[in-house]
């Protein structure tokens, strides 16, 4: 038994094929459908994992560049959000997806939360890129309350990883490709200690 995974190439990959579907110039677009056939038993991709390990790398580099610790706690909402939008539905990885979303919620809402009043809510961008911005305006966290939203942060991230380490047993592959995510996860949690 084998997994199949659909995707949606661009129409330069209908070109270097050779095959135009009929009608599909009248419509403006091209599209085609590829079909990956993954081997039953397998879990995953290797290297799908280490891109998200380093997406996950990436949001702690990211936020750890914002100035204002006040907003690290809602910036790690959004990159866990962007990065859990990389996943594909329907793979291997569904469960990630549906933890970072999940964590990014919870993430999200405790800065809102303890939302800080006197800061506004501002997009951040890296101070040698500003192409690369986050896809919403941060929440900041009152400073009275950034030690306990900290730890309630860190909760929040452990969570994740005791979620993602659980579902894993059973499966080999999956417990190891886990354990890097997991990893990556606890890895960030670096950007709200006090």
């Amino acid at each position: 038994m084998s997994k199949r995974f659909h995707l949606i190439g661009l129409a330069l990959a209908v070109l270097s094929v050779g095959h135009v579907p009929p009608g599909a110039l009248a419509q403006g677009s091209l599209n085609v459908l590829y079909t990956v056939v993954v081997p039953a038993g397998d879990f995953g991709s290797a290297n799908f994992t280490r891109e998200l390990v380093s997406s996950l790398a990436s949001a702690k580099v990211f936020c750890g560049g914002i100035d204002k610790a006040a907003y690290r706690v809602d910036c790690l909402a959004e990159r866990l959000q962007v990065v859990s939008e990389t996943i594909p539905e329907g793979s291997d990885y569904d469960e990630v997806r549906q933890v970072l979303n999940e964590t990014s919620a919870d993430l999200a809402r405790l800065a809102r939360t303890n939302r800080d009043p006197n800061l506004p809510s501002a997009p951040a961008s890296r101070r040698t890129d500003s192409s690369d911005r986050t896809t919403r305006a941060l929440t900041p966290v009152s400073s009275a309350a950034q030690a306990e939203v900290g730890r309630q942060a860190i909760a929040i991230l452990e969570q994740a990883q005791t979620q993602l380490l659980r579902s894993a047993e059973g499966s080999n592959s999956r417990s190891i490709q886990y354990a890097q995510i997991s990893q990556a996860i606890d890895s960030t949690k670096v950007l709200l200690r006090s």
